[in-house]
């Protein structure tokens, strides 16, 4: 039995374009896989501390190797029970929308938090390492406008910084193995949209029965 987590990125629930292909991704998912467990993380529901002085002492007592205090081992026992659930995972999939051409803050907030040496990630006179046990994601994208094709309002070079920003991500923490699907041309009006989302939605299936 595999476990898989789903980080779920949108506030907008049942209006999202993310969520909606995300859904038809779990549910082609669980038909095939119908024994493992699906755990959902809504980063809008989760209590995201401050990354303040505490965290940042704690951050760099463990580089240095030396004792945290009590105060510095509440923020980090804070940190290591919110990378608990990736830590856990065996697969992971992601609702992204676009937000201000990168991803909502709400997302990088956590992601800041996590991504830790000791937690997501190691380095040493090696070099980095990613710490995941997961080795799989699948990441839906959603946004308004079209970043694919050779458009001179939103050419994919200069605007998206949605995708790499998670592609570099997943690798950094050692997740290679990343399928991706993206729904766009969300206000492009209401047939376009449904037409994005349907066209997304197949896609999403296809990869989830071989997920």
């Amino acid at each position: 039995m595999a476990r898989v987590l789903y980080v779920e990125a949108s506030p907008r629930k049942d209006r999202s374009a993310s969520i909606e292909v995300c859904e038809a991704f779990i549910a082609s998912y669980l038909e095939a896989n119908p024994d493992d467990d699906l755990e959902k993380l809504d980063v809008w529901s989760l209590d995201l501390p401050q990354f303040g002085q505490s965290a940042l002492d704690a951050k760099y007592a463990g580089i240095a190797g030396v004792s945290l205090t009590d105060e510095q081992q509440v923020a980090w026992d804070a940190i290591r029970q919110l990378a608990a659930p990736f830590l856990n995972a065996d697969k992971l999939l992601f609702g992204v929308p676009m937000w201000n051409f990168a991803i909502p803050y709400r997302l990088k907030h956590l992601i800041d938090l996590i991504t830790q040496k000791d937690v997501l990630f190691t380095f040493d006179e090696r070099g980095l390492g990613g710490l995941m046990k997961a080795r799989k994601a699948a990441v839906v994208y959603a946004r308004g406008l079209d970043y694919f094709s050779d458009s001179s309002i939103s050419p994919q070079e200069v605007y998206d910084l949605q995708r790499p920003y998670m592609q570099l991500w997943l690798r950094f923490i050692g997740v290679g193995n990343v399928s991706e699907v993206v729904v766009e041309k969300t206000l492009f009006g209401v047939e376009v949209d449904a037409a994005g989302r349907a066209e997304a939605k197949t896609q999403a299936r296809a990869i989830a029965e071989n997920f």
